[in-house]
């Protein structure tokens, strides 16, 4: 048994910095990496020349030593007290979902340059007391520094990764939480509490009662043929498109299990190096007449020679290893299975490494890079050696609070996407208009139904319209209007209807005399200028007349009264012509909407009446769309409805309105030019105007989608295109996607995990920034979105026999489960 502290690489660290006992310096930095499957080819290729030119710029007898930590974590649900029925189903539901949790740490070591290089039989590891202190020339630290700010800011200025600098505490951890250096040497999670265990590192290494295995690349001859900055991911590629992911993912977060990997980038003097080489050709060339390998070697060290000179590359040093760990030692050998395999998808045939195991993990402690045994590493140029780092990272929750919860490709566990604010702030889109793009049975509802409460949860106000009844269950269960012609319930609205405490204002008379106006005149009759001014009269002197009357309920049937019973006397007294304003005529064409009339009821709601303070109205116009009186005034009423919220209710409340399929029946007479005025206004408003389509036909065949929606949706949503994957450079050209963008949307559903239920979706924010994510709800969210018409009935049945949406869906989730139990 040794003491750790007897042996120690680390001196002290102080002013951010790690000094080892051999002078060696060593500061750290956290990396945030970009989000795995979101990069293109040539992303990774401007990312794989950041890294080279970063590292160029460091000093001779430096050491870059890159550490990714994969450790195997559970997602924690939140167990707020006031959360909605669908969002506490949703935490119960996605509760113990497995992923990697995964931590990027850059170091970089700069060494004393007369230190003896370490091996695997001179180790610091081996050496029974602390090697006494070298003295650090200061000015070697100043420049050391400059150049790792100028390696940050590289990196930094490419655009696909942020580093924080960590300081002494992240370094050496407190009392309440550990440090990298030892999370490193105990395994432990970035804000366990410090925890010391036995280190076991004869015949395995073994910490706690954790077995570790390490596998090495680190020969030459186990190293793949060809490396590059990417490889094709065959599970997302198709036929037309090949998908790209770094070339070391399989190493990453591709590798499903405890692990970390490390990677060494060793740069000595170039010069040196060379010299070094050419005096083992020469060597090579006197022995090539003895032996064909000799002759071999030669010609290979004088092409890595000619090379060097010739494309000037910088001659470099690389060692990457997993180290692996399970508490259950009968899963050594499938971890075992699963890193050869990874490896063997890299075309490398790593090596578990037994005997120089101990040497190799004691120099990945963070500042003991330099302990590193060189008998172990290859000689290569930066430019292969860059190849194999790690390049991603999971998926991050958006840090605005705002979003919707979908799940992270690769394990499904829940984040929050901003879809809106965010890509705002930082300059991707102009506006929070949306176009939605999905054929039938794509998920496009499901998905659709999740987007809408998430925002209705968040605050905002929704207003929808609809063909098809996809939002019945959700408007029943958070209790709001829902708008529909049946003919035992007829649609019906109250506009003249204004909440106490408020007064007529300009938008409302405005959309009162549009919407009298419609239904007196035929949309090709002309009317005077005189009937205008009449109608806005009525409408002020009415409302005046409810305020001396305040038992009078406002609706149609009561303006109409007063138009028969006081307004004739104003006209009669004011001396107004019948052709200037025929209100015979006027009172003649109205009197269906009046009491007795065929449609009586359509314009004298005494329910759902506050539509401005609702914050979810659905419009349902399935029966009514080809009807020229309740489709008109429906359309108007909806106009009126939005266009307040966004005019009257505060900045700084969220409004929404959705267009599902609907806009094919709207995107005529006069709803065709309100869709265009709303997607150009409805961000000065703090507001969003969504578009619901399902066939690319009806975008090209619709000047309105084209022209007015397209062109001002800078988030494009689209679901499975699957069908249309001989044909997508239509949609492409259209939708103007770049490359990048149709390689995501056609790897979208490629690669589902069977047994979870769940659908993909792409999101194209602005110009080349886009990601899929899944849509995976709990079975209350999925029984209160469904569309399907069997289950759809049932929920509704549930409801009505228990009481209410929320109690039928619990007890229909209960029997489901039962059920399958």
């Amino acid at each position: 048994m040794v003491n750790i502290e007897n042996i120690l690489p680390v001196y002290k660290v102080e002013n951010d910095c790690i000094l080892s006992r051999q002078g060696d310096i060593t500061i750290a930095f956290k990396l945030e990496l970009p989000d795995i499957f979101t990069l293109s080819g040539q992303e990774y290729e401007s990312f794989h020349h950041a890294w080279i030119k970063a590292i160029k710029v460091l000093p001779k007898n430096s050491i870059v030593h890159k550490q990714d930590v994969f450790i195997k974590a559970k997602y924690k649900g939140d167990k707020r007290q006031n959360q909605s029925f669908l969002s506490a189903s949703s935490e119960v539901y996605f509760e113990n979902r497995s992923y990697l949790e995964h931590d990027c740490y850059i170091l970089l070591t700069k060494q004393q340059g007369n230190r003896k290089a370490a091996s695997s039989g001179y180790s610091g590891l081996m050496r029974k007391s602390p090697v006494p202190a070298q003295s650090l020339n200061p000015q070697l630290y100043r420049d050391f520094m400059e150049k790792a700010g100028a390696f940050e800011r590289i990196l930094t200025d490419s655009g696909f990764v942020s580093l924080q600098r960590l300081t002494d505490d992240a370094l050496a951890g407190t009392k309440s939480k550990a440090g990298i250096m030892e999370r490193y040497c105990f395994l432990q999670r970035e804000n366990e509490r410090p925890m010391l265990k036995d280190v076991h590192l004869k015949d395995e290494i073994r910490i706690g009662d954790n077995h570790c295995q390490v596998f090495t690349l680190a020969d030459v001859e186990d190293l793949p043929s060809l490396c590059g900055s990417r490889v094709n991911y065959d599970k997302y590629s198709t036929d037309k498109t090949k998908f790209s992911i770094g070339f070391a993912s399989q190493l990453g977060l591709l590798l499903d299990c405890n692990h970390i990997y490390n990677q060494f980038i060793f740069i000595g003097d170039a010069q040196k190096t060379l010299k070094g080489l050419e005096k083992k050709r020469l060597r090579l060339q006197s022995l090539s007449a003895y032996s064909r390998e000799n002759a071999i070697a030669r010609d290979a060290t004088s092409d890595f020679l000619n090379e060097a000179i010739s494309e000037q590359r910088l001659p470099v040093k690389a060692h990457f290893n997993v180290m692996t760990w399970t508490n259950d030692a009968s899963q050594l050998q499938e971890i075992r299975n699963k890193v050869s395999s990874a490896m063997a998808q890299m075309d490398a045939a790593g090596k578990q490494e037994t005997d120089g195991a101990p040497q190799i993990w004691w120099a990945g402690l963070p500042g003991n890079a330099a302990d590193f045994p060189m008998n172990d590493t290859f000689d290569t140029f930066l430019e292969q050696a860059t190849c194999f780092l790690n390049l991603e990272s999971n998926y991050r929750s958006s840090q605005s609070g705002f979003g919707i919860r979908l799940g992270d490709r690769l394990s499904g566990k829940p984040v929050r996407a901003d879809i809106s604010d965010e890509p705002m702030k930082k300059g991707w889109i102009t506006n929070r208009n949306k176009m939605i793009l999905g054929p039938s049975g794509s998920g496009k509802s499901f998905f659709t139904n999740h987007m809408v409460n998430s925002y209705y949860e968040q605050g905002a106000h929704i207003v929808l319209v609809d063909v098809g009844h996809s939002y019945k269950g959700l408007c029943d269960l958070v209790g709001g209007y829902y708008f529909t012609y049946e003919e035992n319930n007829p649609i019906r609205f109250n506009p003249f209807y204004i909440p106490k405490g408020e007064v007529l204002d300009i938008e409302k008379k405005e959309s009162l005399k549009t919407l009298l106006l419609a239904l007196w005149k035929k949309e090709n009759e002309h009317f005077a200028r005189s009937e205008y001014v009449a109608i806005s009269n009525a409408i002020t002197l009415y409302y005046l007349y409810l305020a001396k009357h305040p038992n009078t309920f406002p609706g149609f049937n009561s303006f109409y009264d007063f138009l028969m019973e006081e307004y004739l006397v104003v006209l009669e007294n004011g001396k107004v012509k019948e052709k200037d304003f025929d209100i015979a005529n006027f009172l003649y064409v109205l009197n269906p909407y009046y009491k007795g009339g065929e449609f009586d009821y359509l314009l004298n709601a005494t329910e759902n009446l506050d539509l401005l303070n609702e914050r979810f109205v659905v419009f349902e116009l399935d029966n009514i769309k080809s009807h020229e009186i309740l489709f008109p005034v429906t359309t108007i009423i909806i106009m009126e409805v939005f266009i307040s919220k966004m005019r009257k209710l505060p900045k700084n409340v969220r409004k929404v309105i959705l267009i599902e399929e609907a806009w094919k029946a709207i995107a005529k007479d006069g709803m065709a030019e309100y869709i265009k005025y709303l997607f150009k206004t409805v961000r000065k408003f703090f507001g969003e105007a969504i578009v619901v389509t399902q066939e690319v036909e009806d975008i090209l065949s619709s000047p309105i989608i084209k022209q007015a929606i397209v062109n001002n949706s800078d988030c494009k949503i689209l679901l499975d295109q699957s069908k249309y994957q001989n044909k997508f450079e239509d949609v492409q050209e259209l939708l103007g996607l770049t490359e990048k963008d149709k390689a995501l949307i056609l790897s979208m559903n490629k690669a589902n995990d069977p047994k979870r239920r769940l659908k993909e979706v792409t999101f194209i924010l602005g110009s080349g920034n886009s990601k899929v994510y899944q849509t995976e709800v709990s079975p209350q969210e999925y029984y209160a979105y469904t569309t399907e018409a069997a289950e759809k009935a049932k929920v509704l049945e549930y409801a009505a026999q228990y009481g209410s949406m929320e109690k039928g869906i619990a007890v229909l989730v209960n029997e489901q489960k039962t059920k399958h139990q």
